[in-house]
Parts: structure tokens; sequence; C-alpha cells
């Protein structure tokens, strides 16, 4: 048997996303085969022997090494990928998407990048002037804030932070501080999938997302924030993931892609991703698995 779209997944709070990927796959007409902790070994044991197979890969099961068959096969036997494994890892280096982005004429901090530790133990003296007086220390490869300092003013600091992820390079980026638009700090994150982007304002404080509904979108003056979402799509060639962007004098992207999107939904948890937004992602994403269903 050949199922249209495969997702494999095991985290708990998948459950609303994969009902949604479900509830798409009817729409579309689209066949799913879920694979989960208890089906795994029977799932991969027939995948491999080519009595059940896939067209679209729609991988959730990153982290888990007992999954990576699956992905694995998907590449192999030529499945269509949604964020393939290799843009993916390229895309979540943000020093290498710092100066892809830069180079495509987007606005971005201003942003001091050093070497590994473990390439360059010892770093020249680095002018912290121009970051101003508190500024950000980022490693390179880690996702939802792993390692981040905010509020950094010092050398020691830079050396230490450096040692926590030795095989990563660092970014020193300026603090940002947003503009207000209607008593509201204009920070936003934008969801992109399948062409399609979603923005929203994004408290940096609470991670509590709210709306920007077509009107509002048009009095605030916000437009750009899909426009600049699609051009980062072009260059990092992922099929859905998020961005950070903030509204000072101009649109800065702040956090540039992130492709390991937290699913949890506004309905279960107050800093979810507003239900009908995750929604739409969904439908998006399924519409990838019906057009290579042919």
């Amino acid at each position: 048997m050949r199922y249209d779209l495969c997702l494999p997944w095991y985290w708990e709070y998948d459950d609303v996303f994969a009902g949604m990927i479900e509830h798409a796959c009817i729409e579309q007409g689209v066949s799913l085969w879920q694979i989960k902790p208890d089906n795994l070994l029977e799932s991969i044991t027939a995948l491999y022997k080519g009595i059940t197979t896939f067209k679209t890969l729609l991988h959730r099961g990153q982290g888990e090494p007992t999954f990576d068959p699956i992905p694995r096969w998907a590449k192999e036997f030529g499945a269509r990928r949604i964020n393939p494994e290799e843009n993916s890892r390229w895309s979540e280096d943000k020093a290498t998407m710092h100066l892809e982005l830069i180079t495509s004429g987007l606005h971005t901090p201003y942003t001091i990048l050093l070497p590994p530790f473990l390439e360059q133990p010892v770093i020249p003296r680095v002018d912290l002037a121009p970051l101003g007086e508190n500024f950000v220390i980022k490693p390179s490869n880690e996702g939802g804030g792993e390692g981040v300092i905010l509020g950094a003013n010092t050398v020691d600091e830079i050396l230490r932070a450096r040692m926590q992820f030795p095989e990563q390079k660092y970014l020193l980026q300026a603090h940002i501080t947003p503009r207000a638009i209607e008593d509201k700090p204009a920070w936003f994150r934008v969801f992109y999938s399948n062409g399609k982007t979603y923005p929203c304002w994004w408290d940096t404080g609470t991670h509590i997302y709210q709306t920007i509904g077509e009107e509002e979108n048009l009095r605030c003056g916000l437009n750009p924030l899909g426009e600049i979402t699609k051009r980062i799509a072009s260059i990092c060639n992922l099929d859905w993931f998020s961005t950070e962007i903030a509204l000072t004098d101009q649109f800065i992207v702040v956090d540039y892609v992130n492709d390991e999107i937290d699913t949890r939904v506004k309905s279960q948890a107050m800093d979810g991703v507003p239900d009908e937004i995750m929604r739409c992602i969904t439908q998006q994403l399924v519409k990838i698995a019906k057009e290579h269903s042919q």
C-alpha cells in the first residue's frame, strides 16, 4: 500500500497538530500514514520490505534516533520531503543565515561573528562599542533560546559563553528595542507554510501570540512582514518555518529561521500558536502532499 503523506511523531503535544493534519487530509482527499511509538517497529519493517510506502514525508520524529530510518528511506527512494534535513541543517546556522540575509538586502541587528572556541580558543580584542551598552550572545546552531545570553556587557561573558557550545560559532548582536504601535511593542513572529505567511504580535516576555487581522495589518502598515518572510523562504528553501521580526525605524529580522516549530496551540497552552493559524499551516502542508500524490 502506498500513502500520499507519512507523518511520524512522538511528542505528546503534537497530538492536536496531528489531528489537524488528519482533518486536512480528509478534506483534500489525501491518504495519511501516522507512525507513532506504538507502531514504529512494524511501520519501519513494512517500509523497508516495500509492503507499505509513501510519497511525501512530514517528519516530526526529529530528536528520537529510532525514527531516523524513515527520513533516510524517504531520501533514498526519492519521496518528497517537507523541510529536507540538509536544508534544515544549513538554515539553522544563524551565522550563515545572517550573512545570507544581509547579502539579500534584509536588515538584521548589528552583529559580530566569532569562530568556534575549538577552532580559535583565543580571539583578538573585540570592539564592543557598536553593540551598545548591552548586547545578546547567541550560539549559531541552538534553537528555543538555548545558550542565549541577554543583557551581556563584558568580554568575560563572551569568553565563557563560547565554552558552553565550543564547537559552534557565536553571534554578538545589538539589543533591539522596537517602537510601539497602538501601545504594543512592534515585535512579531511570522509563520510561513508553503507560500503563505501568517504574522502575529509576539510578546518576548510571555511568548504569547496575538493574531493580526487584515484591517489591522493595513492600518498599522504591517504588509512588509509577509514580504520579508517570503524573501527568507527563498533563501532557506524550507516549506515551513517561523521568523522573528521587530520594527524600529525599519523592519529588522531578529531571529532568522526556526524550522522546529512548537506546534502547541493556544486552546491548550497560553503561549501556543493561535489555533486558526495552525489550521492554516496544516492545510498548506497537506497541499504539498496532494500536489505530489499523482
